[in-house]
């Protein structure tokens, strides 16, 4: 059955700045407003195809299907999903499309997303592909930064950890790099350093101010956001490499010292040992509101792809 073309959400690139805008906008409606959208999704099935793990991501996406009235099945590991038996991504998608009326999808393999976008009858959310995209995080974060900072303009931003394979990191600086005199603080060993393709395609190709440093003290001061992330274990080949890398960077009360008082700690979760438990009580931590607000711009996003009113 060949579907008809429909909207997905498989890159950031895939809106507009109005699009992201507009998304905003309704998200905070929902935080305001619950009551109001708890009957839109009536009768409407998300499917969440899991094939790589997550907490987060995919309870909060069954989470904004359930607050708007919805319907969720799916799976959280691809080792109970027919692909175990060898089934192709293509089948799975085409299947489960026909058993929903939108799908979230995470999977290892860089690019999936499209492939399942080809396949289905429905519209397909990138739940993140590998090192590659995670859209909807992104999403997230900007509606944080947008509660927080009240702009999305104007900011300086550290980003700290693995820039390498973060995915959340790749879509985040892809979408701020759209508004004015964004600055970004790069953050990372050697190793982990942002992927050139980031710096000449984003960064560069849109003349947005970077700075590469492996101190995470040495611009604190400047920043409006700090962006922690972790160093992740499913990433590397190496066990060996994971080891020396995993605590490069540990964010205290001390090397907070000289930050601003209004500066906003974000980190995408799970979180490891990058972000010590002293940190949670400080005012300017604002992870855990970052990933309440998840559910709501998912709930807003849902809305759009699914066209309710």
């Amino acid at each position: 059955m060949k579907r008809e073309k429909t909207k997905n959400l498989i890159d950031i690139k895939d809106l507009s700045k109005k699009d992201i805008d507009d998304l905003i906008k309704v998200a905070n409606d929902i935080i305001q407003h619950k009551e109001k959208y708890s009957h839109k999704c009536d009768g409407k099935i998300l499917a969440t195809l899991f094939f790589e793990p997550s907490t987060r991501t995919r309870l909060s996406f069954e989470s904004a299907m359930l607050r708007l009235g919805g319907k969720v099945l799916g799976f959280s590991e691809s080792s109970s999903s027919s692909t175990a038996k060898g089934e192709t991504l293509a089948d799975t998608i085409q299947v489960v499309s026909g058993y929903s009326d939108i799908i979230a999808m995470r999977h290892p393999k860089e690019g999936a997303p499209v492939v399942a976008a080809n396949h289905s009858m429905v519209p397909i959310i990138n739940a993140g592909d590998g090192g590659h995209n995670h859209p909807t995080q992104t999403l997230t974060d900007l509606l944080t930064i947008s509660r927080e900072k009240k702009k999305l303009d104007n900011l300086t931003i550290g980003l700290c950890g693995d820039l390498k394979f973060g995915r959340t990191i790749h879509s985040l600086i892809t979408a701020m790099s759209r508004y004015k005199n964004t600055k970004f603080i790069l953050i990372s060993p050697d190793e982990l350093k942002i992927p050139d393709y980031i710096k000449t395609e984003v960064l560069e190709k849109n003349n947005v101010e970077y700075v590469e440093t492996n101190n995470i003290e040495e611009y604190m001061s400047e920043l409006d956001i700090l962006y922690m992330t972790r160093v992740q274990k499913e990433r590397f080949f190496n066990e060996a490499d994971y080891v020396r890398l995993k605590d490069y960077y540990i964010l205290d009360k001390h090397k907070l010292s000289t930050a601003k008082k209004d500066l906003c700690i974000l980190h995408p979760l799970p979180r490891v040992n990058e972000i010590a438990t002293e940190v949670d009580g400080d005012s300017r931590a604002k992870y855990f509101e970052q990933a309440y607000n998840g559910v709501y711009i998912r709930m807003a996003l849902i809305l759009s792809l699914l066209e309710v009113e």
